[in-house]
């Protein structure tokens, strides 16, 4: 018996606090959002893939020519 009026008492404190109350409505403020959050976009990650390219343009007489050769070859990044 004393445990129910023991644990009634100490439970009788929350019951009351968690009712509504008028003061408890008025106390809240709400403010609309005046500014707009700047949105920042992350780029995504482009890939890159290391081709290499055994040739290059040379200029002739007569325009320009694909010549391939080994000593000139370079790496060119190329998207995947």
């Amino acid at each position: 018996m004393k445990r129910i009026l023991l644990g009634a008492l100490l439970a009788l404190p929350f019951a009351i606090s968690s009712l509504p109350s008028q003061a408890s409505a008025a106390e809240i403020i709400v403010r609309p959002n005046i500014h707009n959050v700047a949105v920042v976009h992350k780029p995504l990650l482009a890939r890159y893939q290391r081709k290499l390219i055994p040739a290059h343009w040379e200029t002739v007489r007569r325009g320009k020519r694909w010549v391939k050769v080994r000593v000139p070859a370079r790496y060119v990044n190329v998207r995947v």
